[in-house]
């Protein structure tokens, strides 16, 4: 039985065969760390953490690499360009669509998820977008982090619920897909604090939504703070956090699609919390935990 809609479902409901994600760094930078809204960055942000070393090649290069890596295993498959390291909507918008375009002339490359923050958007791109969006899927990923306005404040996120609420209306309004990203214990937040975050999210209707814990990466701002005792963070067990998963699974709209409840950085990186477990075990331990509630 399964207690949740998941992205297999998603993407299944919109492509006509098995899809892969192949990640793109094209370059980026973000607006709260050039200087555009402010310096410095998320205080968690480690972009190693989660990015590909592949920075510095082409879009092309990067692509028909990772082609290639499928291609000889599934001869089939079909693919999406994943554009995930920093911003990818913060440049001059014949800029973004050079390399939009660079990514959907790659063999077998039908779509594009597009990872971006609810301030970085304008309805020009959107327009551009939706024009693209006529015959190659379009799908952006908005990092919301949190619905509380004092939590984005405390972790330098330069933006407010608001603005991601206006995005996704925007974009929706364009009849182009909406993700939505969270962090679960983030500095200062309550259990309650993070499901009054899932009432958001029902609220706003994204189609699709990924929650990860908050990993303490090396090398970041909040690292140090929480090293100096200038910050109390909640480090969850796998059994705390797994049940805030099962409250989070009965509050959401069952409509909206969950791709993921964890991540994993790099072991080299991570100072907390360290599980010890792999992505496909920790979903093991949820269903479990999903079956035993709702026998």
């Amino acid at each position: 039985m399964k207690y949740y809609r998941d992205y297999s479902d998603y993407l299944a409901e919109r492509f006509p065969c098995k899809m892969q994600k192949l990640t793109v760094n094209a370059g980026f930078t973000c607006p709260n760390r050039d200087g555009t809204l402010g310096y410095g960055g998320c205080t968690y942000c480690n972009n190693d953490s989660f990015s590909p070393a592949i920075g510095g090649n082409s879009v092309t290069e990067q692509l028909s690499r990772s082609r290639e890596f499928f291609a000889r295993k599934y001869p089939a498959m079909r693919y999406i360009a994943y554009f995930q390291s920093y911003t990818n909507t913060h440049g001059p918008i014949d800029n973004l669509l050079a390399l939009y375009r660079e990514a959907l002339a790659i063999d077998g490359v039908d779509a594009l998820i597009i990872g971006t923050r609810p301030d970085c958007v304008s309805p020009q791109l959107l327009d551009a977008l939706a024009e693209i969006n006529l015959t190659n899927r379009v799908i952006i990923e908005y990092g919301a982090e949190s619905a509380h306005n004092e939590t984005l404040r405390l972790v330098n996120r330069c933006h407010t619920w608001e603005c991601t609420v206006q995005a996704v209306e925007m974009t929706r309004s364009r009849g182009i897909d909406t993700g939505l990203h969270f962090i679960l214990g983030l500095p200062g937040e309550t259990r309650d604090m993070m499901l009054a975050t899932v009432d958001a999210i029902n609220a706003v209707r994204p189609d699709t939504v990924k929650f990860h814990q908050l990993q303490l990466i090396r090398n970041t701002l909040l690292a140090r703070q929480a090293e100096r005792g200038e910050i109390a963070l909640k480090s969850f067990t796998v059994e705390e956090y797994i049940d805030l998963c099962c409250d989070i699974i009965d509050r959401l709209d069952p409509s909206i699609a969950i791709e993921r409840f964890v991540s994993q950085a790099p072991a080299d990186l991570l100072l907390q919390p360290r599980w010890g477990l792999k992505n496909y075990q920790f979903t093991n331990l949820l269903h479990n935990a999903l079956q035993a509630r709702h026998r």
